[in-house]
């Protein structure tokens, strides 16, 4: 028996020490994957702190450029102030994710140039773009085509009674080609407030056939062909714009225009005429001072720009004092007109926008004083004109300072010209502040 428990001790003894055995050895491979852990703790703890100073740094950069912009510009600083406000809210312990998330990164250092730059629409000259900011020059070169035909009926003599006339019937055509090449220069006084003018060059070809038709079969009947052609400076027009509504928060761009027009151009009442008071040669201004003020909305909702102007023209009149066979004209008052246009401008990228509209302006008959060979004054009103056209543009961004802009417009009632098509390109020579 005492054999037996001395055999059962040394057998439990021989399993004892492999077990102890193991212990040992898993004792070493714990402590290690701890120390690891520990380890890898410790240089994501450094991670952690080396990227929350790069932010605290990258918040300060913004901090700082931010506040330069409004120093420079209170205007254009404003659109910035919610994001350094939320930058400034930082909880001490650690950057806010949200807040260094809210500015976009376009902010960090030079803005995109596309946002520098103007909404411009073809169809609308020079009122078809946001006022340049301050002391930004733009230079621009227009070239513009005109073309007008006319058939008109007038008669000389005396009615007895209706529909029996007794005189002279003189049937004419007529026909116009304008080309003009005008250059003009815009001035940003401030963020708000820009000056321009406009100087063109008129080159100009008319055609007529006067036709008298009697009322006896004898006669000539016989067309009488003129034609001349010529160019000269046109009128000189000065602008004024100041923007009333920035278009912020989804409010509009509202432009306020003043335009006006000086006589610089050979007046229609200053040409030689022959016998039958035809042109000698050609005019190429109106002769007459006008004054233009006008209102323009521009309302951005990308890919769309929808847009509208509503002006007046006052022309002042004059005493001209020249003779047109068989009148003298003593004075001409031009009248007033009233005038609106309104489309959309679409986006296809960052540099291709198409423009459709419609214009329209009302123009009030013209108010005439003459005296006849006789010495018996009149004074007579001509007609209103209903001048309507059809508006299709395209605005193409060359580079960050140059663009083209090209324009057609078709005659929508009788008394619009039947084509007018306009190239414009606008290249900005200084960039201002």
């Amino acid at each position: 028996m005492r054999n037996v428990l001395i055999g059962a001790a040394a057998v439990s003894t021989l399993l004892a020490v492999p077990a102890q055995a193991q212990r040992a050895e898993r004792r070493p491979s714990v402590q290690s994957q701890l120390d690891r852990a520990m380890t890898l703790i410790v240089e994501q703890q450094r991670r952690l702190d080396q990227q929350a100073a790069e932010i605290v740094a990258l918040r300060q950069q913004v901090e700082a450029r931010t506040v330069a912009a409004a120093e420079a510009s209170p205007v254009a600083a404003t659109p910035r102030q919610p994001a350094v406000a939320a930058a400034q809210g930082a909880a001490p312990g650690g950057p806010d994710v949200a807040s260094v998330q809210q500015p976009p990164l376009e902010r960090i250092g030079e803005a995109p140039a596309d946002e520098d730059r103007p909404i411009e629409l073809a169809v609308l000259d020079a009122q078809g773009s946001v006022v340049t900011r301050r002391g930004q020059l733009t230079g621009e070169i227009q070239l513009d085509y005109t073309r007008a035909d006319r058939n008109r009926a007038l008669f000389r003599g005396v009615e007895l009674v209706q529909s029996v006339l007794v005189g002279v019937f003189d049937i004419n055509e007529s026909r116009q080609n304008i080309f003009s090449d005008s250059f003009m220069l815009r001035y940003g006084v401030t963020d708000r407030l820009e000056l321009g003018v406009r100087v063109p060059l008129i080159y100009r070809t008319d055609t007529s056939v006067v036709t008298p038709i009697r009322t006896t079969p004898t006669g000539p009947q016989d067309g009488i062909p003129n034609s001349i052609s010529g160019g000269n400076i046109g009128d000189i027009e000065l602008t004024a714009r100041y923007q009333l509504i920035d278009g912020r928060q989804g409010s509009p761009y509202v432009i306020a225009n003043l335009q006006g027009v000086l006589p610089s151009g050979t007046s229609p009442f200053a040409v030689p005429r022959d016998d039958l008071g035809r042109a000698l040669r050609v005019a190429t201004g109106a002769g007459f001072y006008g004054i233009s003020p006008s209102v323009t909305a521009i309302l951005p909702s990308d890919p769309v720009v929808l847009f509208g102007t509503v002006g007046y023209t006052f022309n002042l009149g004059r005493a001209v004092d020249t003779v047109i066979p068989p009148l003298r004209i003593l004075y001409v008052d031009p009248g007033d007109a009233i005038s609106a246009s309104a489309g959309v401008g679409i986006s296809f990228n960052q540099r291709t926008t198409l423009n459709l509209g419609y214009a329209h302006s009302w123009a009030f008959g013209t108010e005439t004083r003459t005296r006849t060979m006789t010495g018996v004054e009149r004074e007579v009103t001509s007609r209103d004109l209903q001048i309507g056209r059809l508006l299709f543009g395209v605005t193409y961004r060359v580079t960050d300072r140059a663009s083209v802009n090209w324009s057609v417009e078709i005659g929508a009632t009788e008394d619009a010209p039947d084509v007018r098509t306009v190239l414009r390109m606008p290249i900005v020579l200084l960039t201002g502040r």
